[in-house]
Parts: C-alpha cells; structure tokens; sequence
C-alpha cells in the first residue's frame, strides 16, 4: 500500500466525482489492513477511502492515484457462504521519493473488498476511468509533467508494457518474415535466370567443338553442378509419381556416377543424398523421394544400384562394382598392410567407417580375411590356411 497518500477530502481543479461504495475494506496483497467497513469514493483521478460515516468531512483519507492502476480484476468467493465480493487491483511500481505512506509494504496488488454486492457500474466505471487517463492533463507545470512522465515510464513496466511489448516484438517479427520472403523470391527468380545462361552456354559449347574440347565441356558441366546450377526434376512437371521417380532415377545417375566412381565404386545412401540436395540448389530431395527413385536404378538398367548390406546400411553402388571385385581389392589390402582395422581402411581408401567396414565383413563371409575382437578392438588378417 506504498502508492496510497494520506489527504484531505477535497476535489481538485478538473476532477469530478464518479461512484462511491460503502463497507469496503481494503487488503494489503492477501494480508489484512486495519482499514474497515470505509466509504469508498471514485473519481476520474483517484481512488479515495475514509473511515466510516461521511467521507467529505474526513480529515485524512487514503488515496490512490489511478495512474498507478495496471488492471482490475474481479475475484470470485471463496466459500459456498461468503458474500462479499473483491476486487483485485494490480500496481505499476512506486515512485522513488514518495512521502508519508499508511503502509510501507511493496506488494504489487491490493483487494477491495465490498460488504454489500458490488454494483458491477463501480468496475465498468473505474475501467473507463483508468483508460481515459484524465489525470495526465491534471498539471501543467513543468514538475508535473515530469512526475507523470515518471509515472508512465513505471507503468510500462507493468502487464500492459508486457503486453505491448509482445505486439512490438511480432509486429517486427512479421516485417522481417515478409522481407525474407520477398528475397527468397528474388533469389529463386534468380536462380531460374542462372539456369537459363548456363544452358546457354552449354549450347554454345557445344557448337564450337574445334576451339574447345568434350573434355573441357564435361569439366564446365561439373562445375555447374558443383554450385547446383543444373535444370532439377521436379514433382510438379509430371502427371504421375510413376514418371517423376523414373526422371529422377535417370537424373541421380547421371549425377552420381562419376562421384562414385572417384570414390571406389560404393557410396552410403547418406552421403548421396547430401550431395545430390547440395547440386539441387533450392529444389531440395526428400529421403523418401531419393531412396524411392534409388529403387528403380536397377529396373531401368542405369550403371548405378541400390544395396543393402546385412547390417542394414543402404549404399548406391556400381553395377560394374561386384562383391568379387570388393573382396579382391580388400584382401589385397589387408595382404600389404599385415592387418587392419575398419577405421584404418576408411583412411586409407577415403571413405567412411561404415563403408570400410562393410567391405570388411563381405570379404570375411568370403574366407578370404580373418578377425581378431581384442581390448584395442576388431581388426581383421590374412586368412593364411589359405596359403602354402
């Protein structure tokens, strides 16, 4: 009750007179006051109290400016037999320097409490007051202005600043959502007018076979696709799921082969699809979509096919690449090198762990190379009952 002043009723210059209500009591929080059975007055500035009888001949009454009135709400009963009704009234902060105060505690709420049913015109007025904030034109002094500029900034910090804060914050949230959106759609308009010159330029490559070489032209096209300029199928250009998958399966083996090619013949399913999305540019691959069209590689006789090693891993792997070609080119390896583990493989060859150690197993299943499971790990040898 630190925001209430003692006073003198007396209405000030401007200030008119509202609602009154008798038998209000008044809570400090949730804690009782020693303020009882008062005569509560409304006006467009203040909320004043006195003691019981007639308030405009109380020397010293409470008041409480309504600047300092966040919200009103009203609190249900309790008990099946309490009839008495409450008004919780939420407080912007103090101000620094106030003078003498009833009470020094700092809670943020006070209650009223009426003996008698509280005349629901009481709250719709108070409500109207609070929004019509008439006490701001109250003073035109200098020191007043800064007193109620004070009081504002307080106020802010109450639920009402929260609250326009929030509208602030999304406010600009959707000015930024718009602008991404709008260069989004320049970049992809862009990206479209990219794809139109590099074809362009492949034609005209094409057309002068004399100055530039098929070598230099594949090389041309690999760096297109290395920064994802390349014309990428799309669902919407097809009838069908049918037609999309197998336009797609032709296209990730037209992309995909010389990648798989360089890296030994076998590549994990993971690392297509991150490669392929990364040529694709904005035109981004589902997994579902990769590993459908991957399961038509080998219906449509392309050089590349999908396998699944017994351990579940899917790879894309060349038709040319058998198991006997796998076998031969690691137990050769594992020959030179005396033994070795599926992670020094992986080093040595540039691929992945899975990788090397599926290469691993499938020449063991073959007989051709032995394991040993020890405290440093599984590394695999040479299968010497093989030789003399």
């Amino acid at each position: 009750m630190d925001r209430f002043d003692y006073c003198n009723f007396k209405l000030e210059e401007n200030e008119t007179f509202l609602k009154t209500e008798k038998g209000v009591k008044l809570y400090d929080g949730d804690l009782k006051t020693s303020f009882q059975g008062g005569e509560l007055v409304l006006t467009n500035y203040r909320l004043l109290w006195g003691e019981p009888g007639d308030i405009s001949k109380c020397l010293k009454c409470l008041s409480l400016s309504l600047s300092y009135i966040v919200f009103v709400e009203e609190q249900q009963s309790e008990t099946f037999f309490s009839k008495s009704k409450k008004l919780i009234i939420h407080l912007a902060e103090p101000e620094t320097g106030k003078g003498l105060s009833p009470l020094y505690n700092s809670n943020t709420f006070i209650k009223l409490s009426f003996k008698d049913d509280l005349d629901s015109h009481f709250l719709i007025s108070l409500n109207e007051a609070i929004a019509a904030r008439a006490w701001q034109r109250m003073r035109s002094s200098p020191q007043a202005s800064t007193s109620q500029n004070a009081q504002g900034i307080k106020l802010r910090t109450g639920i009402v600043g929260i609250e326009r804060g929030i509208q602030e914050k999304q406010k600009t949230t959707d000015e930024n959502i718009s602008a991404a959106f709008k260069d989004l759609n320049k970049l992809m308009s862009m990206a479209n007018d990219m794809v139109k010159i590099s074809k362009a330029i492949s034609s005209k490559i094409r057309e002068k076979q004399g100055d530039i070489t098929e070598d230099e032209t594949v090389r041309f096209k690999s760096y297109l696709l290395s920064l994802g300029i390349n014309d990428p199928v799309t669902r919407n250009s097809f009838n069908n799921d049918n037609q999309y998958y197998q336009s797609l399966a032709r296209q990730l083996a037209e992309i995909m082969e010389q990648p798989i090619i360089e890296v030994g013949g076998i590549m994990s399913l993971t690392d297509v699809y991150c490669r392929v999305n990364r040529a694709r540019g904005l035109e981004l691959l589902s997994p579902e979509d990769l590993l459908a069209a991957c399961q038509l590689l080998d219906h449509l006789k392309l050089p590349l096919r999908l396998r699944e090693f017994e351990s579940g891993v899917k790879v894309l792997q060349l038709q040319s690449h058998s198991d006997e070609v796998i076998v031969a080119d690691t137990t050769a390896t594992v020959k030179e090198n005396g033994s070795f583990s599926a992670e020094q493989l992986a080093q040595s060859l540039g691929i992945s762990v899975v990788l090397a150690k599926e290469r691993l197993l499938t020449t063991e299943q073959q007989g051709c190379i032995c394991r040993d499971e020890s405290i440093e790990g599984l590394r695999f040898y040479p299968n010497l009952f093989l030789h003399e």
